[in-house]
């Protein structure tokens, strides 16, 4: 014998989204279905997308007789990528946090411009 519980949707607290006290709108699950599908269409299509250093750079470098070279430092081979981006975090992380009272409070001043006055 199976139970079947059923909930009283009214009677829900204001802790729950909506959705769950109303249920989905057909225009939210067409939403979701949409992307859904866009989002498979777009995967499966990537492959003919090609970058611009592909498709223009390349094209015109070798019309004018020009090759690609290699470049100066090459981060496409392992986390020297990441590393660099990492390392600008850092930098910019540092750099915010030893000036936020500069930039967030009034009447210090900001890089050069005059100092706004508390009242």
């Amino acid at each position: 014998m199976k139970r079947q519980i059923t909930v009283d949707r009214s009677q829900l607290t204001d802790a729950f989204p909506t959705f769950v006290k109303e249920g989905f709108s057909g225009t939210t699950i067409f939403l979701i279905v949409f992307a859904f599908v866009l989002l498979l269409w777009s995967s499966a299509s990537a492959d003919n997308w090609a970058g611009v250093d592909e498709s223009v750079v390349e094209k015109f470098a070798q019309e004018h007789g020009r090759e690609a070279a290699e470049p100066l430092i090459n981060t496409d081979q392992g986390d020297l990528l990441l590393f660099v981006f990492l390392l600008a975090g850092a930098v910019g992380g540092f750099a915010g946090g030893y000036y936020w009272r500069m930039l967030t409070e009034k009447g210090t001043g900001t890089c050069g411009s005059p100092a706004i006055k508390k009242e």
